[in-house]
């Protein structure tokens, strides 16, 4: 198993043998004695001579590139690098909207990614992401639920969430929106 890893990353490595014919340490022995350095070179060369699928190509090569560097970042570090120059103002938002779900069960997942923050309960019911240097969206998973000037509906995050909320400052997390996020995380049981 590998440190700081979501679960779905790690079932996609788990099935890797099975789904690819090779483990992940046989797939980071061919990029290496390929010499290749640039991610989409390895995505060519894994998808175009191997037939993997583009998930598990795409899985191979940032975890190779990872260990490369010395390991994966940790979560602290993929958080920081968020909030960092032009959206460091933006810290205490993303607190806020991660103190609203606090008081949820114990069985909330907080998975820090590159550029935005999932929340997850059995399945993904949110996403913290700050979109701009202004403002944090919280992407929310609230399918069947009509859109309000404020829930704004349609494709949201690549299809993963059904509506946003856009939030400029802490006092925007406020009572309306921890119940979207209440009810977000009881759909995601």
């Amino acid at each position: 198993m590998i440190p700081n890893i979501d679960p779905q990353a790690q079932t996609m490595i788990d099935n890797k043998p099975e789904k690819t014919g090779k483990s992940l340490a046989e797939w980071f022995n061919l990029l290496s004695a390929s010499g290749l350095e640039k991610h989409g070179e390895m995505m060519n060369l894994l998808k175009g001579e191997y037939g993997v699928t583009h998930g598990f190509a795409n899985t191979i090569a940032i975890r190779y590139r990872q260990q490369a560097a010395g390991g994966p970042p940790t979560e602290a570090d993929l958080v920081a690098g968020q909030y960092s120059s032009a959206k460091a103002g933006l810290k205490p938002v993303y607190e806020a909207a991660l103190a609203a779900v606090n008081g949820f069960e114990p069985d909330v997942e907080v998975a820090p990614k590159k550029s935005y923050v999932g929340l997850r309960r059995k399945t993904q019911f949110a996403i913290v992401q700050p979109s701009t240097k202004t403002r944090v969206d919280q992407d929310l998973n609230l399918k069947g639920v009509d859109s309000t000037e404020r829930l704004l509906g349609g494709v949201v995050f690549s299809g993963m969430c059904s509506h946003k909320v856009v939030i400029t400052t802490p006092l925007e997390v406020d009572a309306k929106l921890k119940a979207w996020l209440r009810q977000a995380y009881g759909l995601a049981a």
